[in-house]
């Protein structure tokens, strides 16, 4: 199980990726909001941790980013701010967990392993509803909604918006995109990935004023509202 740390205290990084390793989980520590976010992009991670009182975005503001794009990853705020509206305002944008400073990492352990047993498949990659912002994907009728408003894709536009949004904000090659949509029946010295892109871009995007499908050059394509 893969655990991003948010927290900007080096010593109390350090050790709770060094306790959390000793008990078979890999922590990769980020000092700064800004970066936590651009890191989520280009890696898979089955837990959040976030300090609130972080340089650049603070921990909440990343809580409430996380959740426009990805519902189900459980977030646990670790923070010194212990009064009840600090705690309600991580709750209100969406945090699963709120553990005051100082606090026994023995106490973080089982809130981390209780959150992770209630996360299943059918809340992750076979949720059959993905919500990204105000778009609604809709596997099983296989329809899109954005802004309240149906939007008629074909069937290869419609599956390589499930793969972007099964990604949950996270960078997926061109490579990537031909395994996964057209299983290798493919000619890849064409360009029918940046098509089709294209294709998505104006059917998604055009009409709205945040935009979800990004490219970051040299690596490949994101759906996110960031």
């Amino acid at each position: 199980m893969n655990i991003l740390l948010l927290e900007d205290d080096l010593i109390l990084s350090a050790e709770l990726c060094k306790f959390l390793e000793s008990n078979n989980f890999t922590c990769d520590k980020i000092y700064d909001g800004e970066t936590f976010l651009r890191q989520i992009r280009n890696s898979s991670y089955d837990l959040y941790l976030l300090d609130i009182n972080v340089p650049k975005i603070n921990g909440l503001d990343v809580c409430q980013t996380i959740r426009s794009f990805d519902k189900n990853t459980p977030i646990i705020i670790i923070s010194a701010y212990g009064d009840l509206s600090d705690k309600k305002d991580a709750f209100t944008r969406l945090a699963d967990d709120y553990l005051v400073k100082p606090f026994q990492f023995e106490e973080l352990l089982l809130r981390i392993n209780s959150l992770l047993r209630r996360k299943t498949p059918s809340e992750n990659m076979d949720q059959e509803i993905i919500r990204i912002d105000d778009l609604i994907v809709n596997k099983t009728e296989q329809k899109v909604y954005r802004g309240g408003n149906e939007i008629s894709l074909t069937l290869k536009e419609f599956q390589l918006l499930v793969y972007l949004a099964e990604a949950q904000g996270r960078t997926v090659s061109k490579q990537q995109i031909t395994e996964h949509v057209w299983e290798h029946n493919f000619n890849t010295n064409t360009n029918t990935v940046e098509v089709y892109i294209n294709f998505l871009r104006k059917k998604i995007d055009k009409d709205f004023k945040v935009k979800l499908i990004h490219t970051r050059s040299g690596f490949g394509y994101y759906l996110s509202p960031l």
